[in-house]
């Protein structure tokens, strides 16, 4: 049997072809008049769920309070988890924090006394709060990120250092922990939240509430949240599960259609919405990788925007989520490596190649003059497709020189993949040499977001946008 949380999720996710996770939060005030005569009704409608759900689900999720307001609720509890087979994880939704001491014995409470798989806790009391879970290397914890009732703008949403107080919880708390065992919890109501969650986690699982009753759109929360492997996401369902007069049919009704969501987007392009590349965008702005005023370029012309991606590298954060990007822009091409171009996009195609599970081939700019003189570095062979990634176009120079290269070596090349296009006639000089352009965002799109964020000036945008249609660069 897998040793982790996470090893058996993924296990049973495959066995079961499911991202469903089953809640079991019995309300006494809606359990179904079947059961008020048994010896323990709640136990009983527990019970019921279970069986008929064992092979539709990838967990369990108990929500500890439903069970805290019963008389015998822990022993209810503690009969429930019994009731679950040893190869489907559970996880308690308990969202404990609290001091260090105190979410130690909370720690001990729920994975050694209940012996569950994973927790719920909330990061409000920062990391030293949830280490003593996170200490547990074969549990899984779910930190609370961007949840799903109405009252999440309260806080969660507060700008700090210009970007919401999710996203820190969303590239922080993955790293509180020396195990890799840490997941967020991100609400289904909110699709804009997942995907800007997902950019800044990329490999992070994510728990997501709030399909059903509470209104979440399944198939949103799933284009938002579901990584490039078709996993990373856990879809939990309570009520339309358990009130359901059938809740092996509502279930197995929920588990086909995520699957036929995940069938979709695994094999079309998924565009990544502006919304979803703000923080992204922002990120690069403060990191200096995009700046504004009068710049000399190679070419000996002034622009007033500078782009320099190779900053990149400074910043694991804003690195992962570049790369996350190319990697949902890139699913639906076909291809059997990925090209960087040297020197600016070998660092994200790395990441990206390692985030798709592809190898990597790069064109040297020049030939080697020693060993055995490669023009291209890495294995490949005559005839496989390869796309190539490159971190901004302008003329696309950079390129066209890269498939000149890739060809000659008998490899086919028909697509390139870029995070910025500056937009100055780059994208039309590779369709004519056969080769199209996908690009994540555009220069102009860029400017909106950072004009709305108080970034830049409205006439500092609009001064790029007249440099653009003047066709300068």
């Amino acid at each position: 049997m897998p040793s982790t949380f996470f090893d058996k999720l993924v296990d049973i996710a495959h066995r079961n072809r499911s991202l469903l996770c089953v809640g079991l939060d019995p309300n006494p005030a809606r359990l179904p008049d079947r059961f008020r005569e048994a010896t323990n009704p709640i136990l009983a409608w527990n019970w019921e769920i279970i069986n008929a759900t064992l092979d539709l689900a990838c967990c369990y999720k108990p929500n500890i309070a439903f069970y805290e307001a019963l008389d015998d609720g822990l022993e209810t509890l503690r009969r429930t988890l019994a009731a679950i087979p040893d190869d489907i994880p559970v996880i308690l939704d308990a969202k404990r924090g609290d001091i260090g001491s105190t979410a130690e014995a909370y720690a001990r409470a729920i994975f050694e006394r209940l012996g569950v798989e994973a927790v719920t806790v909330s990061p409000y009391l920062g990391e030293d709060s949830v280490r003593p879970f996170s200490r547990y290397a074969d549990r899984g914890v779910f930190v609370l990120c961007h949840t799903s009732n109405p009252g999440a703008a309260d806080l969660q949403t507060l700008l700090v250092d210009g970007r919401p107080l999710y996203l820190h919880v969303a590239e922080r708390a993955p790293h509180w922990t020396d195990h890799d065992n840490i997941g967020l919890v991100v609400g289904a109501t909110y699709p804009q939240a997942l995907a800007a969650v997902r950019a800044a986690a990329p490999d992070t699982w994510l728990l997501v509430p709030g399909v059903g009753a509470q209104g979440g759109d399944l198939d949103a929360a799933l284009r938002a949240a579901l990584r490039p492997d078709g996993l990373g996401v856990i879809i939990n369902v309570s009520r339309g599960i358990a009130l359901a007069d059938s809740p092996r049919e509502a279930a197995l009704e929920l588990r086909d259609a995520i699957n036929a969501a995940r069938e979709v987007i695994s094999t079309a392009p998924v565009p990544t919405t502006l919304a979803a590349l703000r923080p992204l965008i922002l990120r690069l702005y403060d990191l200096g990788a995009v700046k504004f005023g009068q710049f000399t370029l190679a070419s000996g012309r002034t622009s007033p925007v500078y782009i320099d991606l190779r900053l990149l590298v400074s910043d694991a954060g804003a690195l992962r989520m570049a790369a996350q990007a190319y990697a949902d822009r890139l699913r639906g091409l076909h291809f059997d490596r990925i090209a960087g171009v040297p020197y600016g996009a070998l660092p994200i195609a790395t990441v990206v190649g390692q985030l798709l599970g592809r190898p990597m081939v790069y064109p040297r700019k020049e030939a080697k003059q020693h060993g055995l003189g490669r023009r291209i570095e890495g294995a490949y062979g005559a005839g496989e497709r390869v796309v190539i990634v490159e971190d901004l176009i302008t003329s696309g120079g950079s390129v066209l020189d890269a498939v000149r290269t890739l060809r000659d070596a008998g490899l086919q090349v028909t697509d390139a993949v870029v995070l910025i296009d500056r937009e100055q006639g780059g994208v039309e000089n590779l369709a004519a040499e056969g080769i199209t352009a996908h690009a994540v965002m555009r220069l102009s799109e860029m400017l909106a977001v950072l004009v709305d964020a108080g970034r830049i000036t409205a006439e500092q945008a609009q001064e790029v946008r007249a440099y653009l249609a003047e066709g300068k660069g």
